[in-house]
């Protein structure tokens, strides 16, 4: 039963952490994980493998 309880404690905890900016920020949301949305990414010309199968 403890290691239950821990685990939904440390399930809890790591979305709290998680989702600091998204909860307590106003206007808050999550960063974009596209690789079209990522600067760095697209200067080196480094595009999403579904585009480049397309291509």
């Amino acid at each position: 039963m403890k290691t239950i309880l821990l685990a939904i404690i440390i399930v809890a905890l790591a979305f709290v952490l998680l989702g600091v900016k998204v909860l307590f920020v106003r206007g808050g949301k999550f960063p974009s994980g596209h690789v079209h949305d990522n600067p760095a990414l697209r200067q080196k010309g480094i595009r999403c493998a579904s585009n480049q199968e397309n291509n």
